[in-house]
Formats: C-alpha cells, structure tokens, sequence
C-alpha cells in the first residue's frame, strides 16, 4: 500500500481578540488546537484514513503572535509504522504589512488511524529518499521510542 500524498498541509488563520490573552498574545492552547488539525490533516491526505492523537512531543514555543497576526501552521509526515504516523508541524506568524514569517512553535505529533469501532488499522508506509527525510525519520523514531518505552510497566528489581 502507497501513500496517496506525502505533500504537506498548511492552514492559514488569523489570530482574532478571542484568541488572545491579557498580553494580547496567542494563547498556546489556541496555537495547540490549529497544530492538532494540521497534523490530522495531514494523515489523512497521506493515507485516506480517520486518526486520532496519540502524543504530541517535544513542542517548543518558540516566539508569541499577536492580534491581527496570521498564522500559518504547516504538517508535514515524517514518520510511520504500521498504524502510527508521526507529524512534524511547524507554525509561522507572520503580519499582513509585510507577509514575513516567523516561526513561532514546532513539535512532533503521533497520530492512529482507526477504524470505525475506533480500532487500530494499517497505514501506507512513508519512504524517506533523502538525506533530510532520514534525519526527521530518525528523530521521529528516536521521540516514539522514548514515548512506548515509558508506557511499558516498570519492572521491579
């Protein structure tokens, strides 16, 4: 089974006075929410299935956005296994007097895909052909490997 896009997703919003806080800032949660849908997204383009989110690593806020800033959060697939797609998203600010971008926040987001009983089921497998490929593959891996091994009992001495 192949991948039917291994293109990334980008969402573009605006950060409205509901979204911000007392700084006029972004409210992470806010950010947090539109990463979540860009890294969904971005598994269901890759391997036309539903997902859910299993753990969002190593997030790292990096710049606040403002009120009247647009954001622009991009997913981008970077690793999977047999019913897992790791994401990598990446969100930008940037205001409309100049369209610069600045990045704001990235983290790494482990998504499943399911079924409709909410049961894991198989997903195309990601290739990496180049050398930057391999290099988020392999940091994905390393983030996973980390993840499952916290969640295996710990076994006394």
């Amino acid at each position: 089974m192949k991948p039917f896009s291994t293109e990334p997703v980008k969402l573009i919003e605006e950060v409205f006075p509901q979204d911000t806080n007392a700084y006029d800032t972004l409210f992470g949660g806010r950010l947090l929410s539109v990463m979540d849908k860009a890294a969904g997204i971005a598994c269901s383009k890759f391997a036309h299935r539903e997902f859910v989110t299993v753990s969002i690593d190593t997030l790292t806020f990096k710049a606040p956005a403002r009120q009247g800033d647009l954001i622009e959060v991009t997913g981008r697939i970077v690793f999977t296994s047999t019913h897992t797609a790791g994401v990598k998203v990446t969100a930008c600010a940037m205001t409309k007097s100049d369209w610069k971008t600045r990045v704001i926040c990235e983290g790494y987001f482990f998504m499943v895909a399911i079924d409709s009983m909410m049961r894991p089921i198989p997903i195309p497998q990601l290739v990496p052909e180049n050398e930057e490929e391999k290099n988020e593959w392999a940091i994905a891996e390393d983030i996973r490997n980390k993840l499952l091994s916290k969640r295996k009992p710990q076994q006394e001495d």
